[in-house]
């Protein structure tokens, strides 16, 4: 049986993508994976001097041009690095500029394409720079989740994926990423959205799912806001009628610690910072960023380029160590967990 085989991108390569690759071949998590690199070699080569030869495997990367078979990587002997860019230039680390933007884009292309040809058995991204790509290569972008969407044809606002967390005592999925909280509140008023959002993680992942309220204590029957009444509990009843075991809504200020204690298996929040500052203060660096509905497995680290630490040899790869730990244990079949 072939090992899994994990395409794992540069990420902005201005940023600490290109370094947390490299440190996790000097200690890669247990598993009996494989890793396929997608770097540029113009952003891994400048770290030779601050990331020790001792503890990376330098010798053993080779670089590819041009995108491979799996039965060719199975033949290869050392860790292979497909440059999606193939050409030399000057990168300084810490400030991301238009070549930058696009080598982390040409990365995630090359990753799409790899782990839809059935090259990779899952894509792990290293994080990239919003603003840079949206500013200097793709207005209007907004981050992987819907980027990958659209690429497989997944529609944006039927619901048809969620951004979902994966972290050791929480698991929590989101109604809204990155939009301004006034849109977030529309969306979450939308009665169908709510239905669509339910039913894809109840498809794709399923347990005990409870729904986050909007206002404070979820309303307090309507003396601190109607919208629970009127949109948030009508969505919770109809998701029962069609089958799920959707519970709420849920005052959003004590769900994540009983999500925690085992209540629910999955919190769906309402926007992007009712159900992130839980998972990032239950477990930052440990929780697992898992993209539901794409007809293939990616996964991604909880935070972000980190700038300031690029090319120091500062950055701390164990936060892409638990992820790469977490896709395993999804392509073995043993993730999500359910509460007893």
């Amino acid at each position: 049986m072939r090992r899994p085989r994990l395409a794992l991108t540069q990420g902005d390569p201005a940023g600490i993508g290109p370094e947390i690759l490299l440190k996790l071949l000097a200690a890669p998590p247990e598993g009996g994976w494989q890793p396929l690199l997608i770097a540029e070699r113009a952003a891994l080569e400048p770290l030779r001097p601050v990331v020790p030869s001792s503890d990376i495997p330098w010798d053993r990367l080779v670089y590819l041009t041009s995108p491979p078979t799996r039965d060719a990587l199975e033949r290869l002997d050392g860790i292979p690095v497909l440059d999606p860019v193939g050409s030399p230039r000057p990168l300084a680390f810490g400030a991301s500029g238009p070549a930058d933007a696009a080598g982390a884009m040409d990365a995630l292309d090359a990753g799409i394409a790899l782990v839809q040809a059935g090259v990779a058995d899952a894509l792990v991204t290293a994080p990239v720079s919003k603003s840079s790509i949206a500013r200097q290569l793709l207005p209007g972008f907004t981050g992987h989740t819907d980027y990958l969407a659209a690429a497989c044809g997944l529609e944006r606002y039927g619901r048809d994926y969620l951004m979902a967390f994966l972290a050791p005592e929480l698991q929590v999925a989101l109604l809204t990423v990155h939009v301004p909280l006034a849109a977030a509140i529309a969306t979450a008023v939308d009665g169908g959205g709510i239905a669509a959002a339910l039913d894809c993680l109840d498809r794709h992942a399923g347990g005990r799912i409870a729904l986050a309220g909007l206002n404070p204590h979820a309303g307090e029957g309507g003396l601190l806001g109607q919208e629970e009444e009127l949109y948030l509990t009508p969505a919770v009843a109809a998701a029962r009628a069609r089958g799920l075991d959707v519970h709420g809504p849920e005052s959003a200020d004590s769900l994540f610690a009983r999500a925690r204690r085992g209540e629910f298996d999955w919190v769906l929040a309402l926007y992007h910072d009712q159900g992130l500052i839980a998972v990032k203060t239950a477990a930052f660096g440990l929780a697992t960023n898992w993209t539901l509905g794409l007809p293939f497995l990616r996964t991604s680290v909880d935070h972000g380029t980190a700038f300031p630490l690029a090319g120091t040899g500062k950055a701390d790869a164990r936060p892409l160590e638990a992820v790469v730990a977490t896709t395993l244990e999804l392509i073995a079949g043993t993730l999500p967990r359910r509460r007893g």
